[in-house]
């Protein structure tokens, strides 16, 4: 008899989402994404992080501050990083799944990219205007929107052989 306490393909791929965002160095914002085709199979991963090439050690990650002293004009968001990652795969029809929901520029990216879905967990930044913008963009060009209520709230990974 096969075991009942399997994840769903949606928490599968958020868990992936989530577990790239812990390879971001942002000491308050971890962000990853999982783009994925209708075959269910991962396309790209990106997490919010500098560009390829700039050290973590010398640009600012503070949220508060003159701009050019935040992280704010540095950070590539962990969609766009997604999307850049997938190095010219097709990802038309695909679905992003992201633990925050998109602001209106990686909206733009994901417009452009094709990807016709977004599944997200967290939307706490509705009430700002990025956000807004960002579900009118995704709203005019068709992209379905759709908050992910897992029913595993937690999805433990051990990294020891003797867990398998």
């Amino acid at each position: 008899m096969k075991r009942n306490d399997y994840i769903s393909w949606d928490e599968y791929f958020m868990g992936v989402a989530i577990l790239a965002g812990k390879r971001s160095k942002d000491p308050s914002t971890q962000v990853g994404a999982c783009i994925v085709d209708n075959d269910n199979k991962i396309l790209s991963q990106g997490y919010n992080g500098l560009p390829r090439g700039c050290s973590d050690d010398e640009f600012p990650w503070d949220r508060e501050g003159h701009v050019l002293e935040t992280k704010y004009p540095y950070v590539v968001h962990a969609e766009l990083n997604a999307i850049l990652n997938s190095r010219g795969t097709n990802l038309y029809g695909a679905k992003i799944y992201v633990a925050l929901f998109p602001c209106n520029e990686c909206a733009k990216a994901i417009i452009q990219a094709g990807i016709k879905e977004v599944v997200y967990l967290s939307d706490k930044y509705s009430d700002s205007d990025n956000v807004k913008a960002s579900k009118r963009l995704l709203s005019a060009s068709g992209v379905k929107m759709r908050i992910l209520e897992p029913k595993n709230k937690k999805i433990n990974i051990s990294l020891d052989i003797n867990d398998i």
